[in-house]
């Protein structure tokens, strides 16, 4: 197929699509020679300039291999005011793909002067997308106020350690965002100079910023050495923001130690504790993966229970999120454990093995764990009032090794 031709043809018809498809060839095939790069340029520019979204989607992959030919006109682009405003964001997209020190430039300026939302944000990606080069230029827009925010994201994409220093500058900004960024980009380096800020950050009148500097603090294991991160974090349980709250009984859970399974057994039984926090709680106390973790579990279950039809509904979902993260234990050393709590549960007369949805879910784990002991439990659903429960039965036995599970 001769593809120049067929270019030429698409162009003088204005099927861009076609163009598009035509352009991918040439740029790959090794028969394309000097003279014609130029047009293969212009035809680029003209479904850009003319082409719907989708084909200027398509034609922005183009641009990195014609090189930088392109920048100078992607450039003009970009400054000129009276264009289409999705034309200059692809410009800026498409810009963010060379590093170049006259890409930076234009993009630093357009920061400055756009009031469009939309083209400023690509900037500051087409700016993270340049690296180590554009640091230097987001630094210099920390300072003046009006642009501290969209240089603190640019720097916050560009992740190497050289932004420590100019994200460390604005953790104590007036702008509560400039702060929440910064202390959330902060938190994915190990540096001895960011603890102290993140441990600070947990006492912000933000709640964004408390909530990232918890969030930063979850993953970082390696200082329980240095920090008691349990005993940091557990005030945080109790935020008057419930995100905060939430965020810190997943932090505590990924630190999988007893002191962090305690902690978070005592915001389930508190009886100001929300339901959808005494949910995070459970989930959060199964990744702990302890024994101690998985005897709160079998508790929290085995909780009083209220006959109140008001607080029946929020109890069936507490009821079944435990026996969910029972069957989710990965732990080779307790998945006999929780195997052994489900089944007790099954067999201990609790007014929850009244409900379908509670034995359909007691077959459901007791399959995902595997463990030889549930078997005998699991036959013995296969006779249950309700069909559905026995069809749960029937699939989680399917889930075992034949020779130890039924044939069915």
């Amino acid at each position: 197929m001769d593809f120049l031709a067929t270019a030429t043809i698409a162009a003088e018809q204005e099927n861009w699509s076609l163009l598009n498809q035509c352009l991918q060839h040439l740029r790959q095939s090794k028969s394309v020679v000097a003279s014609n790069q130029q047009q293969i340029l212009n035809w680029a520019f003209e479904i850009l300039t003319w082409g719907d979204f989708q084909d200027r989607w398509d034609v922005a992959k183009i641009f990195p291999s014609i090189g930088k030919p392109a920048i100078g006109p992607l450039i003009n682009i970009l400054q000129d005011e009276e264009a289409d405003e999705e034309l200059r964001w692809f410009a800026a997209r498409i810009l963010g793909e060379f590093h170049d020190s006259a890409v930076i430039l234009v993009l630093v300026d357009l920061l400055k002067t756009s009031e469009s939302e939309e083209l400023t944000a690509m900037a500051t990606t087409a700016l993270a997308n340049q690296g180590k080069t554009a640091i230097a230029a987001l630094t210099d827009l920390l300072k003046p106020e009006e642009w501290r925010l969209l240089a603190v994201r640019g720097l916050a994409h560009i992740r190497t350690k050289e932004t420590i220093t100019p994200l460390l500058s604005v953790v104590n900004d007036s702008q509560v965002l400039v702060r929440a960024i910064a202390i959330e980009a902060l938190g994915s380096f190990h540096d001895p100079l960011i603890l102290p800020v993140l441990l600070v950050a947990l006492k912000d009148v933000a709640a964004t910023v408390r909530k990232e500097a918890v969030i930063a603090l979850g993953v970082r294991s390696d200082l329980k050495n240095q920090v008691n991160l349990v005993q940091v974090l557990k005030p945080l349980l109790w935020d008057f923001n419930l995100d905060v709250c939430q965020q810190t009984a997943i932090a505590l859970g990924r630190l999988g130690t007893d002191e962090a399974a305690a902690a978070l057994f005592s915001l389930w039984e508190s009886p100001v504790t929300p339901v959808p926090l005494q949910l995070q709680a459970i989930r959060a106390l199964s990744w702990v993966e302890t024994p101690l973790a998985i005897a709160y579990l079998k508790q929290v279950f085995f909780q009083d229970f209220v006959a109140s039809s008001q607080q029946l509904n929020s109890q069936l979902l507490i009821w079944q999120e435990v026996i969910t993260v029972l069957g989710q234990v990965q732990a080779v050393n307790l998945i006999t454990l929780a195997t052994q709590v489900l089944i007790e549960l099954l067999n201990s007369g609790h007014p929850a093995i009244n409900f379908a949805e509670i034995r359909q879910k007691l077959a459901n784990s007791l399959g995902l764990l595997a463990d030889p002991q549930g078997i005998d439990s699991l036959q013995s659903l296969l006779s249950d009032s309700d069909e559905v429960v026995r069809l749960h039965a029937i699939a989680a036995l399917k889930k075992f090794p034949y020779e130890i599970g039924i044939k069915l």
